[in-house]
């Protein structure tokens, strides 16, 4: 069953299967991948979403469609092909390290001219973040569908989620990205990736004059999260949650921040950003990538 409304938000990227190192040997499997786990956390909180991407013909691809269905994602989307997984190995869970492992894997099958007829026609947003961006050739094909989305007049949304196989060419990616974003979220982790051997303020210096416009969105983890948006500068604290990991808490984060925009596009930016952090606290009290539902989001906000 495909979702009943034209996708107001489309997300592009990878999904993958993590597997999560406990410290005593133990591994635990849970579908994931920064770019569905965005899509997956606005879906689950109504706005008609649709993650664009592959996954493998196996049961680590068939967990992802079997979820993505539960949480409402628009299936039309979503390529099954005949190449093995993306696996992710989360080697440290705080803060997340991760090896990935799938040179020749699903997510670099995606084939943009298999998307719905017409699909622009409806999105407002265009999310796009990660290891998608590096993996060619997918990555080079994403960013040229951002780049056009952008001309038309879509939003475009970008959280790059540094990972150590983004090498020192990153940068420049980067940059290119943000001078079109008009939401972009990064963590302390992101800009130490990004912009090794400078200061956190200076990094994010280099981030807000490449990005003017845009709502940019700082995580600083346990210390909470600002907005930084048309001059001013809106500070958010963590809200409180017995932990257990934090793997995909930005992902929820940012999921959350899309749909109250998407949702309640006139609300005043500390609004959306409150639902934000509390959804990125909702995500750190269970194991693995979770996608909190309004419910636990209303408990959490009070």
């Amino acid at each position: 069953m495909t979702a009943s409304s034209s996708p107001a938000l489309v997300v592009f990227g990878e999904a993958l299967t993590d597997f999560v190192h406990h410290g005593d040997g133990r591994w635990q499997s849970a579908a994931g991948g920064a770019c569905w786990n965005v899509a997956r956390v606005a879906a689950t909180l109504g706005i008609p979403t649709a993650w664009a991407g592959a996954v493998s013909n196996d049961a680590f691809g068939q967990q992802i469609v079997d979820l993505s269905r539960v949480a409402g994602l628009d299936l039309d989307y979503i390529q099954v092909v005949d190449k093995p997984p993306l696996l992710a190995m989360v080697t440290q869970i705080d803060p997340p390290r991760y090896l990935f492992v799938g040179n020749d894997a699903a997510d670099l099958a995606f084939d943009e001219t298999r998307m719905p007829a017409g699909w622009q026609s409806g999105c407002r947003i265009a999310h796009f973040g990660c290891i998608s961006l590096v993996r060619q050739p997918l990555g080079e094909r994403l960013l040229r569908i951002a780049e056009s989305l952008k001309q038309a007049g879509v939003q475009i949304s970008f959280d790059p989620n540094h990972r150590a196989l983004m090498g020192p060419d990153y940068p420049a990616l980067f940059e290119r990205l943000a001078a079109i974003a008009d939401i972009l979220k990064v963590s302390d982790e992101d800009l130490a990736g990004i912009y090794p051997g400078l200061p956190l303020d200076a990094a994010l210096g280099k981030v807000l004059e490449r990005a003017p416009t845009a709502r940019v969105i700082h995580t600083h983890g346990a210390a909470g999260m600002t907005l930084h948006y048309a001059g001013l500068r809106l500070a958010q604290a963590s809200f409180p949650v017995q932990v257990a990991d934090t793997v995909g808490a930005g992902d929820a984060c940012m999921g959350a921040f899309l749909a109250h925009r998407l949702a309640e596009p006139d609300a005043p930016p500390a609004a959306a950003l409150r639902y934000a952090a509390a959804s990125g606290a909702s995500a750190c009290a269970r194991v693995g990538a979770h996608a909190p539902t309004a419910d636990e989001l209303r408990r959490i906000l009070g």
